[in-house]
């Protein structure tokens, strides 16, 4: 097997994050121009629709992402951690529990009751699906985007991971939300990159932690 480099890494941190712009591009280019009306002004129908078509784009890409990693590079995304020390888990919840703090004052309530009440139970509930395929693809711009960044500097202690999502996918936000929403991604990302390098690069742990702070 050739000599896998930052570079081959970053490649695969980049398709994850251009799935995500795909959906932007669908949702702002391609759809608007079927429906014949903007995103803000799609039925109930239509937003699920959505959706649904890019939770499955998701996981195509996700899926495919991965599989070429583990064939091409031998990394297996789903290989377990060490234990994580009593120390690390205070950090991970001292994080969430920022973290939770500033979507509370940014949504000045709680995120979770005030998208039911505006959204109603059925597009809820796809919506929060469809968070499920987003904090895949963020995940997956975390570790390869983390792993690029050792190799390329050396250092495997500093949570590049979290400097690569806060400057994609964060940064993300100021084009398809606004600019409040761009920075709270961003300061969201480098927490999530301190939180995969906490939880000692457990994917599992990893994701399921992002999950939590990002919906709730």
């Amino acid at each position: 097997m050739k000599r896998v480099t930052g570079s081959n890494y970053i490649l695969l941190t980049l398709g994850a994050f251009g799935g995500l712009m795909l959906e932007a591009i669908i949702a702002y280019g391609i759809e608007p121009f079927l429906y014949g009306r903007q995103l803000v002004e799609w039925s109930d129908l239509q937003h699920i629709t959505h959706w649904i078509i890019t939770c499955i784009m998701w996981g195509i890409i996700s899926f495919l992402i991965m599989n070429f990693a583990k064939r091409k590079y031998d990394f297996d995304i789903w290989r377990k951690g060490k234990k994580v020390k009593t120390w690390q888990w205070i950090l991970v919840v001292v994080l969430i529990c920022g973290s939770l703090t500033m979507s509370y004052i940014e949504w000045n309530g709680s995120k979770v009751l005030l998208e039911f009440q505006k959204l109603g139970v059925l597009q809820f509930f796809f919506q929060y699906i469809y968070y499920i395929f987003e904090i895949v693809l963020v995940t997956l711009i975390l570790v390869f985007g983390q792993i690029a960044c050792e190799k390329w500097f050396k250092r495997v202690n500093i949570p590049y991971g979290g400097i690569v999502i806060a400057i994609t996918w964060g940064m993300g936000h100021f084009l398809t939300k606004d600019f409040s929403t761009g920075i709270s991604c961003m300061f969201l990302g480098l927490a999530y990159g301190s939180i995969y390098l906490l939880v000692n690069r457990d994917i599992r742990k990893t994701y399921l932690i992002l999950w939590v702070m990002f919906v709730l």
